[in-house]
């Protein structure tokens, strides 16, 4: 049975996963331009008010940037004391930084809690801003410490399959890696392995 995942923890995670292994042997950035940032927001209307017309510039994407620097810190501090993301261990920000960042972003807009029931689903609070829209590192901040201090968190493993700089949450009690096809890399790399041992 698969375990649901929260809208909180589902947008922090991809804000994470915007970097990713381009299947080149590179760690590629999607929000390595204002435009990436633009189309990241665009594709989750359902996550972010306002995202349809949204339309990033360099402040923007610099404080998203920024904002996810300090989640993937956050992230490799949560899974140890397993390793971090491979895309992350050479160049983690400290702790105190990592935090300091997340809650100065998380303050940049005050937000109150809204209930929102749809008449064939369960209810949903979602943070919105006091003066309607929202400053965006503000709401993904907020997203973030929902997920970080929620038990959600306790579910986020670092995929360690070669090649993959991904974060994941756990799903079911034997799966070790995001996805089965980092599942097959990582089997074929141990027989490979081993047989090279025993040559």
């Amino acid at each position: 049975m698969q375990a649901t995942i929260s809208s909180d923890a589902r947008l922090v995670l991809d804000l994470a996963l915007t970097i990713r292994h381009d299947g080149h042997g590179k760690v590629a950035d999607d929000l390595s331009d204002p435009a990436g940032l633009s189309a990241w927001v665009r594709a989750r209307p359902d996550a972010l008010p306002e995202a349809a017309g949204f339309v990033a510039d360099e402040a923007a994407l610099a404080a998203v940037r920024d904002l996810r620097a300090a989640v993937r810190a956050l992230f490799a501090r949560a899974v140890r004391p397993a390793e971090p993301s491979p895309a992350d261990a050479a160049r983690l920000l400290p702790l105190a930084e990592a935090v300091r960042r997340l809650n100065e972003a998380a303050a940049r807009t005050p937000t109150v809690p809204v209930l929102h029931w749809a008449e064939d689903a369960e209810p949903v609070v979602r943070h919105e801003a006091v003066r309607g829209g929202g400053e965006l590192t503000a709401l993904l901040a907020h997203a973030a410490i929902a997920f970080l201090d929620g038990p959600e968190r306790q579910r986020l493993r670092a995929c360690h399959a070669p090649r993959c700089v991904r974060y994941f949450l756990k799903e079911h009690p034997r799966q070790e890696w995001c996805k089965p096809s980092c599942g097959n890399r990582a089997r074929v790399a141990r027989h490979h392995e081993r047989h090279r041992r025993s040559a």
